[in-house]
């Protein structure tokens, strides 16, 4: 007979009795732990399933868990971060961990601080903070307090790991495919640098730099320009016009982010320029838009799934305490040639 007050409500004993095991094996699979045998990980799912069990959040928040992580963006738009997020879903899949996500629409400094302050309030358990525009020094007093990981900066910190690409890699790449195609009049369109916010190696930072060096290691450093237009269509697309309009026009332009090379499309249309005839166009992140046949994207490919999937292992093992120590792990990246690339006049 069902209580008064309607069903009752399954338990983790529940859960081991039907599978077969004790209700520390059932907490280790829930909790992702060392140690648990696949097999094992499917009776206790399995029995999950079968019993309709579902953890309950209060409770957990009240022993001091709630199994939920916050992951902070700076933009909706941006299909990279559609990468990060597939890589981060796909890691914590099969633990009790839920993503919330937090888009501040833009990179204004107090935006993204009113989303952080919500997330650590709500009590989740960690932070994934993917290019922040938040004070380093918010986010450093914060990551003491809450598990953190910080996505695409390079300025490490002992308080929370980071997950970056090796951008300078990246930049070599585009540079040296543009030269052996024999461009030398080759732009690049950057984000702008988001005052106050005391990050010193973000990575526009980092990709501005090794395009200047970039240039004058093949003697072009004369020919080197940039506009700081931002990483967004719109961004692109102004970056473009003042390049493309101006006394000398470059032959190829390097967009710092595939949102803004779509831009840079735009604008080579709307001049009546054909690409890569007229004008050559790489991007950086190598998103799903890239490989469409009318875009047709040269980009560097970030491995944007596989850094989403390291920054949220990393982040576990944070708040399972599983090291004491701050990490930055980096990941390599590679040079996908399209057919937006061409000779120059080819």
């Amino acid at each position: 007979m069902e209580p008064a007050g309607g069903p009752r409500r399954v338990t983790i004993t529940d859960v081991a009795r039907t599978a077969g095991v004790s209700t520390s094996a059932v907490s280790k699979v829930l909790r992702n732990a060392y140690g648990v045998s696949p097999s094992m990980r499917d009776r206790v799912q399995t029995a999950m399933a079968e019993l309709g069990y579902r953890p309950h959040a209060a409770a957990r928040g009240m022993r001091g868990r709630t199994f939920t992580i916050g992951v902070l963006l700076a933009s909706i738009r941006n299909a990279f971060y559609a990468d990060l997020l597939e890589g981060v879903d796909a890691q914590l899949r099969n633990t009790e961990y839920t993503v919330f996500i937090g888009s501040s629409g833009s990179s204004e400094m107090a935006d993204q601080t009113k989303l952080i302050h919500a997330m650590v309030d709500r009590q989740m358990d960690g932070l994934i903070l993917i290019a922040p525009a938040v004070p380093r020094a918010e986010v450093v007093r914060i990551a003491a307090e809450v598990p953190t990981v910080v996505l695409g900066h390079h300025d490490p910190s002992p308080a929370y790991d980071c997950v970056v690409n090796q951008d300078g890699a990246g930049v070599d790449l585009v540079i040296d495919h543009l030269v052996g195609l024999g461009h030398r009049d080759i732009a690049h369109i950057s984000h702008p640098t988001v005052r106050g916010s005391q990050w010193e190696q973000r990575p526009e930072h980092h990709v501005r730099a090794a395009y200047r060096e970039a240039m004058a290691r093949h003697g072009l450093a004369d020919l080197a320009r940039m506009v700081h237009s931002g990483y967004s269509d719109e961004g692109g697309y102004r970056g473009a016009m003042e390049l493309l309009t101006s006394s000398r026009p470059p032959t190829a332009i390097f967009a710092g982010a595939d949102v803004a090379a779509t831009g840079v499309f735009r604008a080579a249309a709307e001049l009546g320029l054909h690409v890569p005839g007229d004008l050559s166009i790489a991007g950086y992140n190598n998103t799903s838009v890239a490989a469409l046949a009318p875009v047709s994207l040269t980009s560097v490919d970030q491995a944007g799934a596989m850094m989403g999937e390291t920054a949220a292992r990393l982040l576990v093992e944070r708040i399972e305490k599983r090291r004491d120590r701050a990490v930055v792990m980096a990941s390599t990246p590679h040079l996908v040639t399209r057919s937006s690339t061409a000779r120059p006049g080819g």
